[in-house]
């Protein structure tokens, strides 16, 4: 993988990412894959470049402002802010124009703190990915920050202090909550996965997303709580995304049989 410095289309600040792009390459789907929250660009290489190096995919592994932690000195630009949702489509953008990217193949993939800010570029961009896998996400940042002591001083330095302090912090919440964006979400072509017994993060964040957004009526949005904990399975993620290379419409069916 090679390194790419992209320039914010905010606030000019110089972003890194890892990409791969396979060789002789034209016209290839492009996999974006998000770091988890405790974790930076580096920490889905082995899971996901293999995978895509076996289907001659690009692959694309954003910063977006580094982990969600205390120890982060940009952790309220972090934790999906709109200067860290705006450095993954600023870095999608880079690719498109220096590389033979299928544009109608763009997919997005993360788990736990990448499930989370999958979901929200699923509301910040929807027509731009062919399809949004998203595992085990946090929902409602406020709710996380009730439920996971070990989390919470990670949240309330990404969100300016605890739920409740006063109305800019409780915005803040709001707005890097995917909970809030559900109106825009809808459009999208999303699959959520929760592990039943996930300890980490409640699989309710997923029901009560899943409660929200059938009520908008999506035509293309899947959810399944299923035997498992906090984790991500690649091989089905990548198998959903091998189905809609083919396909002119999503199917979900396939994946159950």
């Amino acid at each position: 993988m090679i390194e790419l410095t992209v320039k914010s289309t905010i606030d000019g600040s110089q972003e890194k990412n890892l990409f791969f792009y396979p060789p002789g390459g034209k016209d290839v789907p492009l996999l974006v894959g998000l770091h988890t929250w405790s974790y930076n660009r580096f920490n889905e290489i082995e899971n996901m470049l293999p995978r895509c190096q076996k289907r001659n995919w690009a692959l694309l592994l954003p910063e977006f402002r580094g982990p969600n932690l205390q120890s982060n000195p940009r952790t309220t630009q972090a934790c999906a802010s709109e200067l860290a949702l705006q450095d993954v489509i600023d870095a999608v953008n880079f690719v498109l124009e220096n590389y033979s990217i299928s544009a109608d193949k763009i997919f997005l993939l993360g788990g736990s703190g990448g499930g989370h800010m999958s979901l929200m570029l699923s509301a910040y961009a929807p027509k731009l990915w062919r399809a949004v896998s998203s595992w085990c996400p946090i929902t409602d940042l406020a709710e996380w920050h009730e439920q996971n002591a070990n989390y919470a001083p990670h949240i309330s330095a990404c969100c300016g202090g605890k739920p409740g302090t006063n109305d800019e912090i409780d915005k803040q919440y709001k707005q890097r909550s995917p909970i809030t964006h559900v109106a825009k979400m809808k459009d999208a072509n999303l699959f959520v996965h929760h592990g039943r017994f996930d300890k980490s993060v409640p699989y309710t964040h997923t029901v009560k997303l899943a409660t929200e957004l059938e009520k908008l009526k999506p035509e293309k949005f899947f959810f399944e709580i299923f035997d498992g904990g906090h984790e991500l399975h690649y091989e089905r993620a990548f198998d959903w995304f091998d189905i809609l290379i083919d396909e002119k419409t999503s199917s979900a069916d396939k994946l159950s049989k």
